[in-house]
C-alpha cells in the first residue's frame, strides 16, 4: 500500500474518531438553539471558551512534542511516561490551585463553583487522555481509538444530552439535589463531565504499560519542543474565540449567541481540517527522513486543497439545508452573513497547519509561535477597533485576515528554510474555482438546487481532468 493510502486510510479512521464527537456537537446545537434563548446559548459558548484556553495551557504543546521525540528517540518508553508524568503533575498542581481560589476564579470568570469545578473536570479528562490517545495514533491502532472516542463522545454523549434535556422536563424526571441545577445549558456541561470522564476510565490501562520513569533531560527536550507550541495554542485561541468574547462585551449577549450560532456553519469545514490534522501529523513525522519527503508533503497540501475547496463550495451551496438542521431559531440568523468569511478563513487555517511541517520537522516550533501571535495581534486590533464601527462582520474578517496572514508568513519562511516544491498555482486554481461556483449556487440562485449539484459535478470534474496522471500514480503505487 502506498503511503498516501496509508495516509488517506489514517486520515479517514482517526479524523472520523475526531469530527463524529464535534458533528454531534453540532447537531445538538439545533437542539441547544431550539430551547434556549440567545443569550442562554451564548453561556454554553463562554464556558467553552474558557475551557479551550485551560485545556491549551494544561497540554502546553505536549502531545506534538510526544509525537517528534517518541519517533526519534531510542528511549521510547521513557518519552511515554515522561509526558505522562509531566501532564500529571502540572494537572495535579493546577486543580490545588483552582480549589483554593475557587471564589476568585469563578467571579473572574463570572461563573458559579460549581460550573467551574465541572469545567476543570472536563479539562482535566481531556488531558489524562492525551498521551494514550497519542499513542494509539502512533502505534495504528485506529479501531480502539475509533471505538473509545465515539462510545463516549457521541453514543454517551448524546443520550445524556438528550436524557437531561427533553426526557428530565417531558416525563418530570426529579434528579439528585446534587444534580439539579436552575439553568438548562448546565446539564449541557454535565453531559460533556460524564462523558469526559467514562472516556478516561476506558484508556486508564495505558498509565501502567510501562513502569514508570521520568527522564529530566527528556523532559527538558520536549518542553523546549513544545512550549513555543503553548504560546501558538494559547494565541490560537485567542484567534478563534476572541470575538465572542468582546462581541459580548461591546454588542450584548444576544448578538453573542447569534455570532456563535452561526459561526458554527463554518465548523463543517473544519471537522474536515481537524480530520486531516488527526491523519497527517503523525505522517509529517515518519516522513521526515525520506528522500522523497519533501514532493509527499507537496502532494498532501495539493489534495488537502482540492477536498477543503470542495468542502467550501459544498457548505455554501447548501447553506440553507444546514441552516436548518442547526439553527431551529430564525433569531439566530442576524449574523448568517458571517459564514462565507468564516468559510474562507478555516480553509486558510488549514492550508496554514499543513504548510506548518516545514517548522515542525527542523525543530523550529518558534517560527509557529511568531506567525500565531502576530494572527492574535491582528485579531485584537480588528476586533477593538472596527466592531464597535462595522458590528460583528468585523469580528468574522479578523478571523480571516489572521489565518490568511499566518498562511502566508508560513509559506515564504518555509521558502527560505525548508523549500518544498508547492504548486502555488493549482492550489489558487482550486480555491478560485470553488468561490467562483459559490457565486452563482449560494448569492445569485440560492434555490435552484439543480444548479447546485451541476456547480459541484464540475468542480468534482475540472479537478479529474487536471489531477488525472496523480491520482493514476496514488492508485497504482504499492
Amino acid at each position: 500500500m502506498s503511503i498516501f493510502k496509508t495516509l488517506f486510510k489514517d486520515t479517514f479512521i482517526y479524523g472520523l474518531a475526531m469530527v463524529m464527537p464535534k458533528l454531534v456537537n453540532l447537531l445538538l446545537n439545533g437542539l441547544y438553539t431550539d430551547i434556549l434563548a440567545t443569550e442562554n446559548y451564548s453561556e454554553i459558548i463562554n464556558f467553552y471558551v474558557y475551557a479551550g484556553f485551560l485545556n491549551v495551557i494544561l497540554t502546553y504543546g505536549m502531545e506534538t512534542a510526544f509525537f517528534r521525540f517518541y519517533n526519534k528517540s531510542n528511549k521510547k518508553k521513557e518519552v511515554y511516561t515522561t509526558a505522562l508524568i509531566s501532564l500529571l503533575i502540572t494537572l495535579l498542581l493546577s486543580t490545588v490551585v483552582v480549589t483554593i481560589f475557587s471564589n476568585t476564579i469563578a467571579l473572574f470568570l463570572g461563573v458559579s463553583q460549581s460550573i467551574l469545578f465541572m469545567m476543570m473536570g472536563i479539562v482535566s479528562f481531556d488531558i489524562l487522555v492525551v498521551i494514550p490517545f497519542a499513542y494509539y495514533r502512533l502505534k495504528g491502532k485506529a479501531l480502539t481509538y475509533f471505538g473509545i472516542r465515539v462510545f463516549t463522545l457521541v453514543v454517551m454523549n448524546a443520550a445524556l444530552n438528550y436524557y437531561f434535556l427533553i426526557s428530565v422536563p417531558k416525563h418530570h424526571i426529579q434528579l439528585p439535589h446534587i444534580i439539579s441545577f436552575n439553568s438548562t445549558e448546565t446539564y449541557v456541561f454535565l453531559a460533556n463531565f460524564i462523558a469526559n470522564s467514562l472516556m478516561f476510565l476506558l484508556v486508564f490501562p495505558n498509565y501502567f504499560r510501562y513502569k514508570w520513569k521520568f527522564n529530566p533531560s527528556i523532559f527538558k527536550q520536549m518542553w523546549k519542543y513544545g512550549s513555543p507550541i503553548l504560546i501558538a495554542g494559547f494565541a490560537f485561541l485567542i484567534i478563534e474565540n476572541l470575538d465572542k468574547l468582546i462581541l459580548k462585551d461591546l454588542l450584548g449577549k444576544q448578538l453573542m449567541g447569534a455570532y456563535g450560532a452561526c459561526y458554527k456553519l463554518g465548523v463543517f469545514l473544519m471537522l474536515f481540517i481537524q480530520a486531516f490534522r488527526m491523519g497527517v501529523e503523525p505522517f509529517f513525522f515518519s516522513q521526515a527522513d525520506q528522500l522523497n519527503a519533501k514532493k509527499n508533503y507537496a502532494v498532501v497540501l495539493q489534495f488537502f486543497v482540492i477536498f477543503a475547496s470542495l468542502g467550501v463550495l459544498t457548505v455554501l451551496s447548501f447553506l440553507d439545508l444546514f441552516v436548518s438542521i442547526i439553527i431551529k431559531d430564525e433569531s439566530y440568523l442576524v449574523a448568517i452573513s458571517i459564514v462565507p468569511i468564516i468559510l474562507l478563513a478555516n480553509w486558510c487555517l488549514g492550508v496554514y497547519q499543513s504548510l506548518s511541517v516545514w517548522y515542525k520537522i527542523t525543530d523550529n516550533t518558534n517560527f509557529g509561535m511568531y506567525f500565531t501571535i502576530f494572527g492574535a495581534v491582528i485579531t485584537i486590533v480588528f476586533n477593538y477597533f472596527l466592531i464597535p464601527k462595522i458590528g460583528f462582520i468585523a469580528a468574522a474578517y479578523a478571523t480571516l485576515v489572521a489565518y490568511g496572514g499566518m498562511m502566508l508568513l508560513s509559506y515564504f519562511y518555509g521558502r527560505k528554510y525548508y523549500r518544498i516544491p508547492y504548486q502555488v498555482s493549482k492550489i489558487v486554481s482550486y480555491i478560485t474555482m470553488a468561490l467562483s461556483l459559490s457565486f452563482f449556487t449560494w448569492y445569485l440562485y440560492p434555490e435552484n438546487y439543480s444548479l447546485k449539484f451541476i456547480a459541484i459535478f464540475i468542480y468534482i470534474g475540472l479537478i479529474f481532468f487536471m489531477e488525472k496522471e496523480s491520482i493514476k500514480q496514488i492508485v497504482k503505487r504499492r
